[in-house]
């Protein structure tokens, strides 16, 4: 028997480690329990986030959440390019990393790989939720509206600012229709 390590075995043990940082809540975050997710599905739009390159540059950026077969909710990102006058969209899957009535899921848009995703805010009326990534690189501000009432935003800005989040950095994207919903899709 040979003592060294497969290739597999490293090759799934660096897959573990890495997809274990992925999906977890950073310190001081809690996900929101008593969550119904039946009450989360639909379309959310995106009022605020931090930047990161998935996004860069996109407006009108909504959030569709469905059931799946097999317990999971389907994602549905969808967002416009106004540089290329393009919309474009990324379709995922999502699981709840412990029970559903804890708001903590793990989501993927490729292949095996999962990010966190840990509501931590949200409204009793599921109007409006605040989410982190893994890491407080990662925040959105959504709501069923296309914009929410300024206090509301001042409100939970301070509210992520106080969980540490860098929210002097936090991007608004426009909400306005884009010039056509005919405009060819890039889903690249």
């Amino acid at each position: 028997m040979n003592p060294r390590p497969s290739l597999f075995a490293l090759l799934l043990l660096l897959q573990t480690l890495l997809t274990a940082g992925c999906t977890g809540v950073p310190v001081g975050i809690a996900p929101v329990r008593g969550f119904d997710a039946e009450r989360y599905l639909g379309t959310w739009h995106e009022i605020a986030r931090l930047d990161h390159s998935f996004e860069r540059g996109l407006e009108q950026v909504t959030a569709t959440y469905n059931r799946r077969e097999d317990g999971g909710l389907a994602v549905l990102n969808r967002g416009y390019d106004p540089a290329k006058g393009v919309w474009k969209s990324a379709e995922g899957r999502a699981y709840f990393q412990s029970t559903p009535d804890i708001a903590s899921l793990k989501v993927s848009f490729f292949g095996p790989f999962y990010g966190g995703y840990h509501v931590f805010a949200l409204d009793p009326e599921y109007r409006w939720a605040m989410i982190s990534g893994p890491t407080r690189e990662y925040l959105w501000i959504l709501a069923r509206q296309p914009q929410l009432p300024a206090e509301i935003l001042e409100e939970l800005i301070a509210k992520a600012r106080a969980a540490g989040f860098e929210t002097d950095t936090l991007i608004f994207p426009p909400p306005s229709v884009a010039p056509s919903t005919t405009a060819r899709d890039d889903d690249r």
